[in-house]
């Protein structure tokens, strides 16, 4: 196991406990090939549903955001979606690249770990399979960069 497979798991199973679940009720997290993203444009009140695959990158705004990571329950269980996301924000007025969240989002809880940027949201709505329809029809063409 390499360290940020070991960083991965760790972290996730911190981020399991915080968000309430303890291990008499854990819930059986398997892995997801997609996450659907959803991100808030502050200033146009636009909102827009993505999807991004496992190890790709999408651009949203002056983001670019790469799932490392993607896990959710099966469908017996209280669903719960995970997803390990990296953003950076190209700053244009100084042309530089800041990372501005690195670390896990959960659908059920968005404001446990939250992307602080002053004009983007952007949260998990859910982890999929390659082929499931999207639980809504408001999809806009991802820019992968993956």
């Amino acid at each position: 196991m390499n360290v940020k497979s070991l960083l991965v798991t760790g972290t996730l199973a911190t981020g399991f406990v915080l968000a309430g679940v303890t291990g008499a009720s854990a819930l059986d997290y398997r892995k997801a090939d997609v996450a659907q993203l959803q991100g808030l444009d502050k200033i146009t009140a636009r909102i827009s549903t993505f999807e991004v695959p496992v190890g790709q990158s999408v651009d949203f705004g002056s983001l670019t955001i790469k799932v490392d990571a993607c896990y959710r329950t099966p469908p017996e269980e209280r669903p719960e979606s995970a997803g390990f996301l990296e953003i950076v924000d190209h700053r244009s007025e100084d042309k530089t690249d800041v990372e501005v969240f690195n670390g896990w989002m959960f659908a059920s809880t968005p404001g446990l770990s939250a992307l602080e940027h002053p004009v983007y949201d952007v949260w998990v709505k859910e982890c999929l399979e390659p082929g499931e329809s999207p639980t809504s029809g408001d999809e806009m063409p991802p820019e992968n960069n993956g």
